[in-house]
């Protein structure tokens, strides 16, 4: 009986030069991403001491193949297997199959119909209050008006854990500044979080959730045998931590690319079914995730490339969002395009984001809210982005909204 073998690789790939995580590149990182894409299939980040994949093809290769590439040694830039670098890993999103297909099960169990129904309700109720106020104002900012009190607002009945502002926004950020290199956003995001810590850990207790939302029926699937003590809480922290400013991000870039593309807009209000694919084409552009990690399980291949064993790999998901290997006229918006199940805005095989679904309903609702009430929505300056080492966030994003009367 032969044993299968890899191809024997011969290459090394290229070295690049660009910091991926320096302020210019976290606040513009499209110059950075085609450099990478140009310069190889795969290139070893000699600053960082290890690989990164920014075209689609090798990205979703890296994301999908768990016989190569795992996620147990930390999903973040750091190998939390080694010394002085352990934490506690996420058992939704730090651990492999099979082990990760248990979990998983039990939390798809608990977004039941009729909780998903309730949410939709919810999100609807929420979303056209906000909604109200801008068309009243005209002019707003849609970070501090509209996605952070919005999502925030919302959040509380999509997993049943009681959110307050600022220490949610706090937590959020401090987690994804985590994921990158150890720079002065790392530092900062700790200083600033530290105060809330204890705040997080209390509402992510069993005694803190909200009865018979997700978080409490997984803390009741725990005690039922189904899932190792401490899985809940820690399930819900990766909910708080990963759901908050994900989600903002995405409904800002979705309100974003509506303003400033009016011929785009004007699509989506004719037949409001079209909110659902201006929100995925927004991902696709801007993606809110834009890296992830991986560790290579033994010496293995891209292409003609060899790869060391045991070497983290950096995925720049932003980056093969606008691949135009895979993508005609990346750069434009547009909303015509099949986004859905051919991108990697949610991930990608087992673990693709367990609150997808949450966040197209959170998004449906706000977005479907505003269009509907307006006739036209307008950019009344340039945007700004706040430098965070795994996200892709709008500091602010000033518009002007104008009354349909007609609505």
């Amino acid at each position: 009986m032969s044993v299968a073998t890899e191809p024997v690789a011969t290459l090394d790939p290229p070295v690049f030069d660009w910091d991926p995580w320096s302020i210019e590149n976290l606040i513009d990182p499209y110059p950075m991403h085609h450099a990478l894409r140009e310069a190889g299939p795969i290139v070893w980040l000699k600053k960082y001491d290890m690989y990164a994949v920014g075209r689609h093809e090798e990205c979703k290769t890296v994301l999908s193949d768990y016989s190569r590439f795992m996620t147990g040694a930390g999903t973040s830039m750091q190998d939390i297997r080694k010394p002085g670098k352990f934490r506690i890993p996420s058992r939704l999103q730090e651990v492999d199959p099979p082990l990760h297909t248990h979990i998983r099960s039990v939390v798809t169990r608990a977004m039941s119909p009729l909780v998903i129904r309730k949410m939709r309700e919810f999100f609807e109720t929420q979303a056209q209050v906000v909604a109200d106020e801008m068309l009243a104002k005209g002019d707003f900012e849609a970070v501090n008006e509209v996605t952070e009190p919005y999502v925030i607002s919302a959040f509380p009945a999509a997993v049943g854990v009681k959110l307050k502002r600022k220490e949610a926004l706090a937590i959020a950020e401090m987690r994804f500044n985590q994921s990158g290199p150890h720079n002065e956003l790392y530092d900062k995001a700790m200083k600033e979080a530290e105060p809330f810590l204890e705040w997080y850990e209390e509402a992510c207790q069993r005694r803190s959730v909200v009865p018979g939302s997700i978080a409490d029926l997984l803390f009741e699937a725990e005690e039922a045998g189904q899932l190792d003590e401490g899985v809940a809480s820690n399930i819900v922290r990766s909910f708080v931590g990963g759901g908050v400013d994900s989600t903002i991000s995405a409904i800002g870039h979705a309100l974003h690319h509506l303003a400033r593309n009016p011929d785009q807009f004007a699509l989506v209000k004719a037949d409001l079914k079209k909110v659902r694919p201006a929100f995925e084409e927004a991902i696709r552009m801007d993606m809110p995730f834009q890296f992830t990690w991986r560790t290579t399980i033994r010496d293995t291949h891209l292409g003609d490339y060899r790869l060391a064993g045991d070497t983290k790999v950096t995925v720049l998901i932003g980056s093969a969002n606008r691949d135009p290997r895979r993508w005609e006229s990346p750069d434009r918006y547009d909303i015509s395009r099949e986004t859905v199940g051919n991108y990697l805005g949610f991930g990608v095989a087992d673990h693709n984001c367990v609150g997808q679904m949450i966040a197209r309903l959170e998004a449906d609702a706000i977005l479907t809210a505003l269009i509907r009430g307006a006739k036209s929505l307008k950019l009344t300056g340039e945007p700004t982005y706040r430098p965070i080492n795994q996200m892709r966030m709008l500091g602010r994003l000033p518009l002007r909204i104008t009354r349909d009367l007609a609505a």
